[in-house]
């Protein structure tokens, strides 16, 4: 695969410096003006995808170095763009940052030289005016490939930016594409934890525009196009994939995973397919992974989305269940009280069929869940243990994990990638896996695990081990001839 694709990084030194309210901005903005647009997040995040596929209505995927070599981060983006015009991406926490804080390994700006990107730095300004300039030169500098080629200054008035733009070009030779007012009223404080209720939707919607309105006035949009059209070609080729059909033809997944409308008739859409795997997806269970999903109907599977919260039973003829994460604790009373789902999904587990149940689907299968009100409510009960809530992170960021038996992603020794990130624990983490941090000491095992089943908090990368995903669907296609 090899094709030139227009595409821009927004970066910043820090979190907090204002780059996903800009990054929603511009893409408002390029949506408004015709512009076919796939956006990117990098790093290990569910919620600005989502929020860019409902709201702004944007092709969005994740770009994670971590979670992927080179040649697959190539691949993936390469393979979600196909049908863009251009490619936004918005970085994570501070531009150099990686792994553990202390190296570039699995940072924005390792991103930005897998994928060539031209990079934007946006820049906040709050109670600074030259020493901007020795920021944005420490930035510059710091690597000589930093891939930096433009800036955008934020929280400045028009006053200061006039005098500060010829200085930063001339003395930094970095071109300034514009600058963003302190917008007090247009933040997004409506994104609380992702969740998009319907009736927010069309105000979240007028406010965007608002903010794309204000960005055509203060930065310069076609100069940001000028240079997302210098971005050189990219080369890759696609990985080596086990399928277990192979559908005569393909359909994309639309990009609004989260609206349950959508995904019909789009998500499973092969013909010659009988390998149906049911799918959780609406409020409770949002954390899905689309490339993961791609991946799976890319190997013959066809995916069919099911609520929990609003379905009475799973649907018909399907061989295997993936449960998500999300938000359990805050429609625990809702889920507890649709008993029909949970007995379905019981005797379904129970019957022996497979199912991947991360997080806030693993935190489902539990005979109880302390909800988001301090109540605790029945849950599937497949789980004998209680799921509770804590008042810190127990456990945060990158994992790799390696299975200490055979089970359903694959044999003893099989290795993943994935993120962990959650304030609720469980009576019964499990111990099939073991997962190491990727920097420092720390590990412990997890994930209540056999040849049917994997439960646990990590959330999985399945790109990662292409083969830990055929293992899920070998196992369903078995189920499905008993």
């Amino acid at each position: 695969m090899k094709r030139k694709m227009p595409r821009l990084l927004l970066a910043a030194p820090a979190s907090g410096s204002g780059k996903t309210l800009i990054t929603c901005g511009i893409l408002q903005a390029l949506v408004n003006r015709g512009l076919k647009v796939a956006s990117f997040k990098c790093g290990p995040d569910y919620i600005d995808p989502m929020f860019h596929g409902r709201v702004i209505g944007t092709k969005s995927r994740n770009l994670d170095t971590f979670f992927t070599d080179e040649e697959t981060t190539r691949y993936l983006f390469l393979k979600n763009t196909e049908d863009c015009e251009i490619a936004l991406a918005e970085g994570v926490m501070g531009y150099y940052d990686g792994l553990g804080g202390v190296c570039t390994q699995g940072s924005t700006y390792e991103v930005a030289c897998v994928l060539d990107f031209p990079t934007v730095l946006i820049v906040p300004c709050r109670g600074a005016s030259l020493s901007i300039l020795a920021t944005v030169r420490g930035f510059l500098d710091y690597r000589g490939d930093s891939h930096i080629r433009a800036v955008i200054l934020n929280q400045i008035s028009p006053m200061i930016y006039t005098q500060l733009k010829p200085l930063l070009e001339e003395e930094l030779g970095v071109r300034v594409l514009g600058y963003v007012p302190k917008l007090d009223d247009l933040n997004l404080e409506s994104r609380h934890l992702g969740l998009v209720l319907p009736g927010e939707i069309e105000e979240l919607r007028e406010k965007l525009n608002r903010l794309a309105g204000k960005l055509e006035e203060t930065l310069d949009l076609d100069a940001l196009l000028a240079l997302a059209e210098e971005s050189e070609e990219l080369l890759a080729d696609k990985p080596e994939i086990p399928t277990i059909f192979k559908p005569e033809h393909s359909a994309g997944i639309n990009p609004d995973f989260g609206s349950r409308t959508a995904v019909e008739g789009n998500v499973h859409s092969c013909d010659t397919c009988s390998l149906r795997i049911a799918v959780a997806e609406d409020d409770a269970f949002c954390f899905t992974y689309l490339d993961n999903m791609e991946l799976l109907r890319e190997m013959g599977a066809e995916l069919v989305p099911f609520s929990p919260l609003k379905d009475d039973c799973l649907p018909e003829h399907v061989s295997g269940l993936i449960l998500s994460g999300g938000y359990p604790e805050l429609h625990a009373k809702e889920l507890s009280g649709n008993a029909a789902m949970r007995s379905t999904i019981r005797d379904a587990l129970k019957s022996g069929m497979p199912c991947i149940a991360e997080c806030g689907g693993f935190l489902y299968l539990h005979r109880e869940l302390e909800g988001d009100d301090g109540n605790f409510y029945p849950m599937a009960g497949f789980l004998d243990a209680r799921a509770y809530r804590t008042d810190r992170l127990g456990r945060f960021g990158y994992i790799n994990l390696c299975a200490r038996e055979d089970g359903l992603l694959g044999a003893a020794g099989t290795t993943l990638r994935g993120h962990e990130f959650h304030y609720w624990e469980s009576e019964r983490c499990g111990d099939t896996f073991h997962v190491k941090k990727p920097v420092g000491k720390r590990e412990w095992d997890c994930v209540v695990g056999n040849e049917h089943l994997y439960a646990g908090f990590p959330h999985l990368f399945l790109w990662s081990n292409p083969e830990a995903a055929y293992s899920f669907l070998k196992k369903c296609e078995e189920y499905n001839r008993c």
